[in-house]
Parts: C-alpha cells; structure tokens; sequence
C-alpha cells in the first residue's frame, strides 16, 4: 500500500461522467471509484432512490470517513479517480476534499442533458447540477487550484485529443487503452448502476454525437432558460470548446488587457463582456438597422456629449425610429456605465441605439414592437492611430455612398460601404482608404473626414458624401481661432497628393497626420507645423471641455 495521488472529476449527471470513469479505469496505474460520497448525500439529504436502503446498508455513509478513509486512503497504485456527482459536496464535509488532490470539471449542455433526464428523475435546476459546478469551480479558484473543465461534446467530437490535453494538464501520461473498454457491467460500477447505465453498458468508447439532435421537450423551456447561463460560465473556461470549426480558433489577445473584464450597458442593465449580447431579432442584427456614436472622455468630462446626441436623435429620427429613449436615460445610461467600469479618462464610448427587438424575423420595421435597444460600450482606448509619426493612406476603389442611395449624414451602422474601403486599406497594409465620390473627388476615408494644407491655406471637403463629423466642426473652429484660412470646397486626389500637410479627424483619433498618400511623400514626410499647431489646440480643449461625469 503507497500514498495515492487523487484525480476529482466534478460533473452534473447524464454528462458522460460514467464513460470518462470507465476511460480512466482502463489505465494501469489507475484505481476508481464510483461515486464515494453518494450514501452520504442520500442519509444527510434524505433524499429517495429505489436503491437507497440497499445503498445505505453496503457503502459508507459518513463523510468524513469515506474522505479520509476512502479518497484519500492509501491505495495499491499511484492514481485514484473519484467520479463525483457535484451535488454530492454538501456542507459538513472536510476541506481537504478540495483541497488535496486534483481536480476536473466536465459538462454537457443542457439542450442535449433534458431531452432524456426525466427517465429516472424528474428534471430540476437542482438536479441539473450546474448551479453547483459553478460554485465548484468558485471555490477551487478561491483555492488556487482552478480545475480542468472539459465538455463532454469534446469528448464524442474528438475523444483522443480532448484526453490527451486532460492528461497534459493533469500532468499524467496518455494511454492509448483510455478510448476503449470492454461492454457489460463493470466490477467498479456503483449498485445503481441498473438504473443509469443501461445505455453506457453498451459502449466501448465514446460514442460519436448523434448528426441531429432529438427534438427539444419545449415543456422544460423555462429550465432551459435556467440552465444554460450556468453552463455558458463554465464553457468559457474550456481548454477546447466544441466548434462547428474543425480547428478552433486560438485564444485571441486583447489590444488593451484591461478591457478584458469590462462592463458594458446592454437594453436597461449593465452587464459582463461576455453577457453583452443583443437578440438574434434585434434590428441590429436583421439589417444593420441602427445609428450609433463614438464619444471620449477626458479628465472626468465626455467631450462634445450633447453634440453627439443630437446627431444621434436625428440619424434615428431620419431612420423613424419609434420608442426613442430620452436624451436623459441615454445620458444615464452613459454616466453609469463609466462610473461602474471607473472610466474618467482615456476612454472611449461606442454608443449604439438599434430600431429594437422585432417579434419575427424580416425587413418591416413593423414587426420592432419591443422599443429601441440601448448599446453603451466603454473601453480604455488611447487613439488609435500613430498621432506623434502620422500614418499612410491609400486610395480605394470602392465609393463613398451618395445621398442619391445612403446619406452619409445619417450615422448608421450599415458599414459595410466603409468596411470594403478598409479591406483595401489593410490589403496595403495603410493606415486607413481615402474613400472618392461619385464624381472622383475626395469624401473622406473609411473612417474619418479628412483635412489638407497648401501654401498656408487650410482645406476639407464638402460633407455632400461624408459624414459631417463632430471631431471635423471642431477642428473647423480651431482653424478659424487660429488664425488660418479655411477653404471648404471640392478637391481631387492630385490635390491631396500634392499638398503640403494632410491629416484625418475623428473621435477615435482625434487628429492624425497623414505623411504618405498612394505612395508619395506628403511635404517632407514628417508632421507639419499647421498639423502640430491644431493638434495642440485640440488637446488644450478637449483639457476643459465636456460635460462633467457625476460622481453623486
């Protein structure tokens, strides 16, 4: 008899919880058990099963035994796996159950659990168990031991590289003999093994997924809606989520980390990053069928806030919208959000407002009965752009929208006109794409107006194709304040081109300096004086301007 080193696998039931006891059972430095702590739970419960007296008279009922004597007793190999029921950790047990040995998570999504628990036990959030695997897994993290969590889904998709990435993180060996066993009962199964295992008694391996799914007992549609939140926070934390892609994606990096944990206002709350879901029959998501805004604070003011929203009640006014929020709750809603996430600085806020909810799927705005939806997404973000070296832009060969299809001057988030542009901005690896008329002469680029100086004076062009930007006004009064000479007027590619300093506005980027256009220089290649004197300008306003954040 040697120290054993113990493996917890944690798990609702009807998640394949029984096919990976008998997967690990096949190992040859493996011992298993089945369930250690079920006649506890049944005496302390007092919880009915046709077994329970048989399973009361044959298996130790006392907690703290079976921990001590039981699962972390000595054993004649080098591994014990313990199959736990998560509902089966109840209070009165000791702390090393969690707190020695290693542990796993495995879950099964509840659309495929439901359709055939009630075959033994009527169907419960409680007995679902998910609730208490997520509880589970708090503890452990307060324990800084965050457990494995694996999907039972990976395990049928792919059941040798699921087990080999469980066995690489529980720094044990994989063992080709852990994807088959033998059919029948088994000598390590509990004694309500009859009740349960019927169908598992017919494996030998996981068994793939069925292509179709069994129809979905919409009596239990409320628990369904109970349950899967539950299941989604757990999902998060798989190493390798089930995918429709045969390769998942990796993880993928967040430009700035501490965004990471934002929180972000979604309808009337404000939730969690990756709570921050809208409606499949949301406008927004039917046909792009909303307007929106981008903001940004500084030192504890949101610059140009009351502008911004008076283009936003006129691109939705322009759009008929019904059931606008006030400008109030939108303020609200916008004031809460940054003082929840302590935002005051540095930050900026996409602001969206859809057409709302529709009862079914189609075009007529008709069908949005359910009030507009209210989107305020704050993150720490600096300007995006190299506002200090200036960036390089390229001419694109799609067209800015004449007001003859899509006013630009509605902010709309039908942005797939600006985004082909940027395809072909990043295809040059550019900043951004100059984006032209329908008549060849400049707009703007994909995602900002543009500005160009000559021989001293300072240009932009008309707003017949653009959008008339906020940022854009600004920088207008800026240069009149300074002095300088502005021209609003048509003006060709050649011009820009030829031009002594270029730069492009936007709250995003504030302004940013363009020093190369299609391949030639502009001026001498570094940020120009005009440039560099509005730039400070701008810095000096946005230092004192804005409409304050409330603190109280």
């Amino acid at each position: 008899m040697q120290e054993i080193e113990v493996i917890h696998s944690w798990s609702a039931p009807r998640s394949l919880s029984t096919s990976l006891m008998y997967s690990f059972a096949q190992r040859d430095d493996m011992e298993v058990l089945d369930e250690p702590l079920y006649a506890n739970f049944l005496r302390v419960t007092g919880i009915d099963r046709p077994y329970r007296e048989e399973l009361l008279s044959t298996m130790e009922s006392d907690g703290n035994k079976v921990v001590k004597d039981v699962i972390f007793g000595p054993g004649r190999k080098r591994y014990r796996y313990c199959k736990h029921i998560a509902k089966q950790r109840i209070s009165g047990l000791p702390d090393d159950l969690l707190k020695k040995g290693k542990h796993i998570i495995l879950i099964r999504n509840p659309l495929d659990i439901l359709p055939s628990f009630d075959k033994v036990v009527p169907p419960s959030l409680q007995e679902l168990g998910l609730t208490d695997l997520v509880l589970m897994y708090s503890d452990l993290c307060k324990l800084g031991k965050p457990p494995v969590i694996i999907d039972s889904a990976d395990l049928r998709q792919d059941p040798e590289a699921t087990l080999q990435s469980l066995c690489e993180d529980l720094d044990i060996p994989f063992q080709d003999k852990m994807l088959r066993w033998e059919a029948g009962p088994k000598p390590i199964d509990g004694l309500w093994a009859p009740w349960w295992y019927e169908s598992i008694h017919k494996s030998t391996g996981f068994t793939p997924a069925r292509k179709y799914p069994a129809p979905f007992p919409f009596s239990l549609y409320e628990l369904l809606e109970q349950s899967l939140p539950f299941y989604n926070i757990l999902r998060r934390h798989v190493r390798k989520t089930s995918s429709l892609l045969k390769t998942p994606l990796p993880e993928p990096d967040i430009p700035v980390p501490a965004n990471k944990n934002l929180l972000a206002w979604v309808g009337d709350e404000i939730v969690t990053r990756d709570s921050a879901k809208v409606s499949v029959f949301d406008s927004v998501v039917q046909g792009g069928d909303a307007v929106w805004e981008g903001l940004r604070v500084y030192n504890g003011k949101i610059f140009k806030l009351e502008e911004h929203l008076d283009r936003l009640f006129d691109s939705a006014k322009a759009l008929a919208f019904k059931n606008v929020p006030t400008r109030e709750e939108i303020k609200q809603a916008i004031f809460r959000t940054l003082i929840t996430n302590g935002m005051f600085d540095n930050s900026h806020i996409r602001l969206t407002l859809t057409r709302g909810k529709k009862v079914t799927s189609g075009m007529s705005p008709s069908f949005n009965l359910y009030g507009c939806t209210l989107i305020v997404l704050a993150e720490w973000k600096p300007p995006v752009y190299d506002n200090l070296h200036g960036i390089t832009l390229v001419t694109a060969t799609t067209r800015r929208n004449s007001p003859n299809h899509l006013d630009s001057k509605i902010h709309h988030n039908n942005l797939l006109n600006n985004i082909l542009a940027k395809i072909e901005g990043n295809n040059a690896n550019a900043g951004d794409a100059i984006m032209l008329d329908e008549h060849g002469y400049v707009s703007e680029t994909n995602a900002t107006n543009i500005f160009m100086v000559k021989k001293g004076r300072v240009l932009t062009p008309h707003a017949d194709y653009c959008l008339p930007g906020i940022t854009r006004a600004t920088v207008m009064d800026l240069v009149v304040k300074e002095n300088l000479v502005l021209e609003e007027r048509r003006i060709s590619l050649s011009e820009f081109h030829t031009a002594d300093e270029v730069w492009t506005t936007g709250t995003m980027g504030e302004l940013s300096p363009a020093v190369k256009i299609d391949g030639r220089i502009i001026g001498d290649g570094k940020v120009g004086p005009v440039t560099r004197r509005l730039q400070n300008a701008y810095k000096i306003l946005t230092e004192d301007a804005g409409v304050p954040i409330p603190l109280e």
